[in-house]
C-alpha cells in the first residue's frame, strides 16, 4: 500500500472512529440513581452526586401515594404505589441538601427526609 492510498483512506477512518466514540459517549447517559420510599424513609436516604454530572433519580413506593421534593433544585414528582418516577437534573450547585416527602403519608410524615450530597 503506498502513501497516496493511505492519505485516501485516513478521512474515512476519522469518521469512523469519531461515529465509535459518539456511540460511546450516547450510551454513557446520565448517572441513574434508584430511590425507594416507603413510610417514613427513603432508602437509601442519602444520595452522592458529582457537581456537572447529568443524574436521572428513579424513585418508587409499594405502600402509600407520597411526594419526592428536592427544593434547592427545584425538582419534584408524586410516587404513585407500583410506579417508578424519574427526575431528571443537573447538579448546578455544591453542598449538602435535604429532600423530602412533599405529600402527607400518615404519622410520622414529618420526619421523612434525606440528605443530597453534591461535589
Amino acid at each position: 500500500m503506498t502513501r497516496r492510498d493511505l492519505l485516501r483512506l485516513l478521512p474515512g477512518a476519522a469518521v469512523a472512529a469519531f461515529g465509535i466514540a459518539s456511540v460511546g459517549l450516547a450510551a454513557s447517559g446520565p448517572r441513574v440513581i434508584r430511590l425507594s420510599a416507603r413510610r417514613f424513609a427513603y432508602t437509601p436516604s442519602q444520595l452522592r452526586l458529582k457537581l456537572g454530572e447529568p443524574v436521572i433519580i428513579e424513585a418508587k413506593t409499594e405502600d402509600v401515594f407520597m411526594g419526592l421534593n428536592i427544593p434547592d433544585f427545584r425538582v419534584r414528582a408524586d410516587l404513585v404505589p407500583g410506579k417508578a418516577a424519574r427526575l431528571a437534573f443537573t447538579p448546578d450547585k455544591a453542598g449538602t441538601f435535604t429532600f423530602v416527602c412533599d405529600v402527607f403519608c400518615g404519622d410520622g410524615h414529618e420526619s421523612m427526609s434525606g440528605t443530597l450530597v453534591v461535589a
